[in-house]
């Protein structure tokens, strides 16, 4: 993920947390330093609708409308070229960080026992 996502990503969980201290304070207009302004004014007036600004996809589907997400836009998420907006909902996309946990590797498992065939008898030819 870009920094650019990784700032705004935290921005939310900042804004979204309800913490009101001197600290969260600073943090915020630290971060909102490093966004660039267009992007600030689309993400605030998101949020001043009662929105959330970001939208992490799952399964090729935006978490904040739950519409499928063109794969063209996944795989420039994936990249970490250009940030994305939802063509639904207009929040603006990331890909959350996959979590390392090992995945079993499938065991080659016997399929179900097939039954004999059944004998018609013995063929006759005349």
């Amino acid at each position: 993920m870009n920094e650019l996502l990784q700032n705004l990503v935290k921005l939310q969980s900042l804004e979204f947390a309800g913490v009101k201290d001197k600290n969260a304070e600073a943090s915020l207009t630290e971060l909102r330093g490093k966004i660039p302004p267009q992007i600030l004014g689309h993400y605030d007036r998101l949020v001043a609708h009662g929105k959330k600004g970001l939208a992490a996809v799952r399964g090729q589907v935006c978490s904040g409308c739950h519409m499928q997400v063109p794969l063209g836009v996944v795989m420039t998420l994936k990249r970490g070229q250009d940030i994305q907006l939802c063509e639904n909902c207009g929040r603006y996309l990331y890909l959350p960080e996959a979590t390392k946990a090992e995945v079993p590797k499938p065991t080659a498992k016997p399929g179900p026992a097939r039954k004999p065939r059944k004998s018609k008898g013995p063929l006759l030819l005349v």
